[in-house]
């Protein structure tokens, strides 16, 4: 089957090369194929599956094509990619149509991602202009970079330049723009897990008010 899916790869790679820069690697115990960096498909046991997401299902579904299944400790996990037909793949422009509907809907949704990661902090929960600005003095340039900080990693590196503990509630704001809340809405057990770790940092790094 490895023979066949390789056959396949080499198939899809010459088929879809209109589409975008064609590339494949191993994934899943098959082989990805993905067009400028979007990942739209799968060839598993010599077959190639188109990957679906919540703008592209629908229209798979409707084709009839069958959803690739797959059992985990004895339960069948549905994903969303779709199995190309004989039919399918014996007609060349179909074929094309089916790739590129899945390589525009993952475009699509590596786009939104995008955007989402890289908005502004002051359109934020709790994230004023001032507050944007004292962010990116330390290398926090968008709400992206503030959730890979995470909120205490954020906290931390503002007391560093300020050379002050700036406050718990400066720390709250941080967690409830990072999960989407007003600092007074944060849920509880993100509020008891800050004030620990707040007040473990007091007894650890006592910093001048």
């Amino acid at each position: 089957m490895i023979n066949k899916s390789k056959k396949r790869v080499l198939e899809c790679l010459e088929l879809f090369a209109p589409l975008g820069n064609i590339r494949s690697r191993t994934q899943f115990g098959g082989f990805s194929l993905s067009a400028d960096r979007a990942m739209f498909g799968l060839v598993s046991d010599g077959e190639l599956f188109l990957r679906a997401n919540d703008d592209t299902e629908g229209h798979f579904c409707r084709k009839k094509m069958e959803r690739l299944i797959y059992r985990k400790r004895g339960m069948d996990v549905h994903l969303r990619y779709f199995k190309v037909s004989h039919e399918q793949w014996s007609d060349p422009h179909i074929l094309l149509r089916l790739a590129r509907v899945s390589i525009k809907g993952m475009r699509r949704e590596i786009e939104a991602k995008k955007n989402s990661e890289a908005s502004r902090l002051k359109d934020l929960p709790n994230l004023s202009l001032a507050l944007e600005r004292m962010l990116w003095q330390v290398g926090i340039e968008n709400s992206g970079d503030l959730r890979m900080q995470g909120a205490c990693g954020a906290y931390l590196k503002l007391c560093a330049i300020k050379k002050k503990n700036l406050g718990i509630n400066l720390l709250m704001a941080l967690e409830g723009a990072i999960l989407g809340f007003h600092e007074a809405a944060l849920p509880t057990a993100s509020r008891e897990f800050l004030t620990h770790w707040f007040n473990h940092q007091q007894e650890k790094y006592p910093m001048t008010h």
